[in-house]
Order: structure tokens, then sequence, then C-alpha cells
């Protein structure tokens, strides 16, 4: 095989390589990550100290409880208005998200939530996946009956079902996490097969190892740079306003072990593409050195000029 031909043939091998780095280190963290239960619940437990998610954490328990007490008390003629409850509902609701029980509340509605969502995309069933709010309205209860609220005993704890993802939806997920769940692995060994594979075949071995370090690099840098389109996306799409801040922490977590691999890729990159670049230099200096040595008669030369 001619040298044009090795060379254009690592060249294309290589730079199909670099393509699939990010996508397959953004399918890797999906599987291995995101998928798994431990490490999401792991993940988002930082987030029950964080004042965004608890206030949008705090709105939506609030809302659900105060629609069933507002039924109740509507019901009744000789109940008190329907919104006087509401501000001892509101107190207890927040001061509840400041506790060490609302950690524990999180960190399990998060596995119950995420165990109910991998359920639905590993199953056939059309349906909906939804969250018991029935526990957290339960503390709330325990917190106004120990604060001496006089309605709290009239709260009612029943499992409401809160909609997490509509069935048509979880259709489409079904089918998208399919594929992650065969491009978390073939991605990753197709990308260092073909990377292998180019520096095999290449006339120059340390160049196309500096071209995979290099490309490799650019990958981890478009990696980033499309969790931060991603980030203000999403932020976008969302039309509450005072939402905005939750959503980007929780989407800051979901995508820390995504943002840190991105950059492992550029560090590493660059760091083996200096060393190439080291590398070839040195041996410059050496063969130099030894073409002097090797006619002496270059060395009164030198030194006249």
């Amino acid at each position: 095989m001619s040298t044009r031909l090795r060379n254009a043939l690592s060249a294309a091998l290589i730079a199909l390589s670099c393509l699939l780095v990010p996508f397959g280190a953004l399918a890797a963290c999906v599987t291995y990550g995101l998928a798994d239960t431990g490490r999401y619940v792991t993940a988002m437990a930082p987030l029950a100290a964080d004042p965004a998610v608890q206030g949008a954490v705090a709105d939506s328990v609030e809302g659900g409880i105060l629609d069933e007490v507002d039924d109740r008390l509507e019901a009744s003629s000789a109940a008190p208005e329907p919104g006087s409850v509401r501000p001892f509902v509101d107190d207890a609701v927040r001061s509840f998200t400041r506790t060490d029980a609302f950690h524990t509340a999180w960190d399990a509605g998060n596995r119950a939530v995420h165990d109910a969502v991998l359920r639905a995309l590993r199953d056939d069933r059309e349906r909906a996946v939804t969250v018991d709010l029935a526990p957290i309205t339960a503390q709330v209860k325990r917190r106004l009956t120990d604060d001496h609220v006089g309605l709290a005993e009239r709260i009612p704890v029943e499992h409401t079902e809160v909609p997490v993802l509509p069935a048509d939806e979880v259709a489409r997920l079904r089918k998208g996490y399919d594929v992650l769940e065969v491009a978390g692995f073939w991605l990753p060994v197709s990308a260092a097969v073909l990377a292998a594979a180019g520096i095999a075949v290449a006339a120059c071995r340390r160049r196309a190892v500096t071209a995979t370090a290099l490309g490799t690099a650019l990958g981890g840098a478009f990696l980033a740079l499309a969790v931060a389109i991603g980030r203000r996306l999403t932020l976008a799409d969302i039309g509450e306003a005072a939402h905005r801040p939750a959503a980007g922490a929780i989407y800051d977590a979901l995508t820390q072990t995504l943002r840190t691999v991105s950059w492992l890729l550029v560090v590493l990159g660059l760091t083996v593409a200096l060393a190439c670049r080291l590398t070839e230099y040195l041996a410059r200096r050496r063969r130099a050195s030894a073409a002097l040595a090797a006619d002496p008669a270059q060395e009164p030369t030198r030194a006249r000029v």
C-alpha cells in the first residue's frame, strides 16, 4: 500500500473515530449514569438543599394539598373560608422543605420516580408514569398537628397521583432508550477501534496520534457546547419563569458527569497532542545532534558563522 493511500485511509478512520467521541460519551453517560437508579439518586440528592428546588417542590405540594382542602371546606356549610388555611399550609410546607425529613422524602421520591420510569421504559404497556404525593402530605399534616393548627386533622392524606410522563411520551422515550442501551456500549468501543486502526495504518504514527488527540479534544469541546446549548433551550421551553432556577439546578445535576467527561476529553486530547509535539521536537534535536557529530567538518564552519 502506498504512503499516500495509507495516510488517506488513516485520516478517514481517525476522522470517523473523533466524530463518534461526543456521541459515544453522551450515550455512555446516559446508559451507565442516569439509567442507574443509585447513581441518579446520588446526583439528585444535593438538590434537596437548593432553595429554588425547595420552592418549586413546596408550590407543587401546597397546590395539591390546598385543592383537596378547599374541596372539603366548600362542601361543609359550617367550615371557615376555603382560603383561610392557605397561610398555615404554606408555612408548614416551606418549613418542611428545610428539614432532614424532606431530604429523606426527596431521595425516596426520586428513587420511586426513577424506578417507575425505568419500569415503563422496559415493558411494552402503554401507560403514563405517575408519583404518589401521599407520603409528603402525611409529613406536612404531622407538622401542622405538632404546631397545634386546628384544621390540620382535616387535611386528607390521600393517594394523589401526580403525572410525571404521559403515555405517548413514554412510547417515544422507550424507542430512544433502546437505542441508547446499544449505543452506550458500542459507540465508545467503535471509536476506540477506529482510532487504533487509523494510527496503525498511518505512515507516520506520531502524527496520527497527534491528529487523534486533537480530534478527541475537539469532540469534547463540541460535547460541552452541546450541553450548554441544551440547557438554554430547556429553560426557554419552561413557561413559568419562577420555576426556571429549579429546572436549571436539576439540569446541571443531571449533566454534571457529562460536563466532567467533556472537559476530561479536552484536557486529555490536548495533553497527548502536546506530548506528541514535544517528543517530535526532541527527536529532531537528537537527529540534528547525531548528524552534526557524524560530520565534524561542519563544526568549524558553524563556529565561523
